[in-house]
């Protein structure tokens, strides 16, 4: 039986996530700011994990933090709101 040859598969490049947190200083992590870690948490009310985020692991120790915070306050959903049929 002949052997076939690999195709080559094209090379693509992925870009590196950066730390929005990083790049601006003046943004903060704050418990009370539910909008900003609303970013941070995907619509199952799971907290979006570091590779898929972009977070450093310092700042997505403390968006973390924060959204625990916020859900113990109230401020966030522990589960998502599910539609009244």
């Amino acid at each position: 039986m002949p052997v076939m040859p690999r195709r080559k598969r094209k090379q693509f490049y992925v870009r590196r996530k950066v730390c929005r947190f990083c790049v601006d200083q003046a943004l903060p992590i704050d418990y009370k700011d539910a909008n900003t870690l609303r970013q941070f948490v995907t619509e199952r009310g799971k907290i979006i994990p570091r590779r898929i985020s972009g977070n450093c692991a310092r700042h997505q120790r403390r968006v973390t933090r924060a959204i625990k915070q916020a859900r113990l306050m109230a401020l966030m959903p522990y589960v998502p709101t599910l539609p009244i049929s």
